[in-house]
């Protein structure tokens, strides 16, 4: 998953002769994962994909982390930190960067120009467009994004992000220390999408025709594996375009998938949040909770319970509507909310109550839940909502003061 496509021009038997019309061979590039023994696609291109001129240490924008420590649930106000860094920002150098573990990285970013070539050799990528428009550019080709999509990156694909429309690109990118796929019970044993499945092949949109783009001694950013845990970056000088391939096949390749092509799966009762999964990683989910009709039973309680979800810190990232479990606590369009475990989290009061004969709810958020806990990096802080912990009681208590603030 995804499902086998082709585009462009390939001949008709792999790893054989395939000329461009001087006659000299195109290169063939095999791009796979895990080891030749799962998903791969064949690329053509018109110069050698390995012909570099130069490479040098980039030092990439990056940011301390620290523990969540005392543990706490918090918020998070990403529409502050438009204009961090100063000046005009992309999707890739302009990632603020925010919650991170040895598993996945979450960044928002505020988008007015273009980004350079990049590419993960880390993990897959998801990324999130909570608003605006734009083209991301690929070696396998062009894919026009907009307001609601999640763009699904595969390791090492080289890319830009190409914002067009007059308002910024928001994005929140979620980085993964591997692949992101869908969830296996959505899928048969041979990678098909189950009737039960809340979405399938028809809703993914990979590159439609090749993007081939002449240039000479071509910079390339790549993000790869440093020391330890540590990730580094390295400049790359190509001596032609990565963007001239004529043509490719397989099963690996960057799609689009609209969260508004999500279809919520619903009951009598309030369903559990992994009825809402989108996406899996390694040790963390992505979840997506659409508009959707409310449980049927007479008796029924529209908003969540409290629950102590023991294994996992869970990130709400809300970008519509109205999210009524969380009325009350300062949550808005841009909104992260991180409830870590160790922490019983539910409605806020007086939600609970008011959901009882509600029929339908119109709201828009992703959710990446981890199995390891996240730390938090510079940008998060800048922008935390620091009373959202006490919004519960409504007062805190000040440890050395002993007093209480309403």
């Amino acid at each position: 998953m995804p499902y086998y496509r082709q585009v462009g021009e390939v001949p008709p038997k792999r790893h054989t002769q395939f000329r461009q019309p001087d006659g000299s061979l195109y290169a063939e590039e095999l791009m796979g994962v895990e080891g030749f023994s799962s998903d791969a696609s064949l690329l053509y291109h018109r110069h050698l994909p390995t012909a570099i001129v130069s490479g040098e240490v980039f030092d990439a924008p990056s940011f301390d982390r620290r523990p969540n420590h005392p543990l706490k649930p918090r918020h998070f106000q990403t529409h502050k930190l438009d204009g961090a860094g100063g000046g005009a920002a992309d999707a890739v150098l302009g990632r603020q960067h925010l919650l991170a573990n040895a598993d996945v990285r979450i960044s928002y970013a505020v988008a007015t120009a273009p980004s350079p070539l990049y590419r993960n050799a880390i993990g897959d990528e998801c990324v999130y467009v909570e608003s605006g428009s734009g083209v991301v550019e690929t070696v396998f080709g062009a894919l026009r994004v907009t307001t609601g999509d999640y763009v699904v990156l595969p390791t090492s694909t080289t890319h830009r992000w190409v914002p067009t429309g007059e308002e910024p690109l928001r994005i929140l990118a979620i980085e993964a220390a591997g692949h992101i796929a869908a969830p296996k019970r959505y899928l048969s044993s041979k990678g098909q999408f189950l009737e039960h499945a809340p979405y399938c092949e028809r809703d993914l949109h990979g590159p439609a025709e090749p993007l081939q783009v002449d240039g000479e001694d071509v910079e390339v950013l790549v993000q790869h594996r440093g020391a330890g845990t540590q990730t580094a970056w390295t400049r790359y000088r190509y001596a032609h375009h990565p963007f001239d391939v004529v043509g490719w096949d397989g099963c690996l390749y960057p799609y689009v998938f609209s969260i508004h092509d999500f279809e919520p799966i619903t009951g009598r009762l309030h369903q559990p949040p992994p009825v809402h999964q989108t996406f899996e990683g390694p040790s963390f989910v992505v979840c997506s909770f659409v508009p959707r009709l409310f449980d049927y039973h007479p008796d029924g309680i529209p908003a969540p319970y409290n629950h102590a979800n023991v294994d996992s810190d869970e990130v709400i990232f809300y970008t519509g509507g109205d999210f009524m479990s969380r009325k009350g606590a300062g949550i808005e369009a841009g909104s992260i909310s991180l409830h870590p475990s160790g922490f019983t989290h539910g409605p806020q009061p007086g939600s609970v109550e008011a959901s009882i004969g509600k029929a339908a709810t119109d709201e828009l958020a992703v959710m990446v839940d981890t199995f390891r806990p996240l730390e938090l990096l510079e940008p998060a802080l800048a922008c935390e909502d620091t009373s959202y912990a006490w919004t519960w009681a409504g007062r805190r208590i000040d440890p050395e003061a002993g007093s209480t603030t309403g």
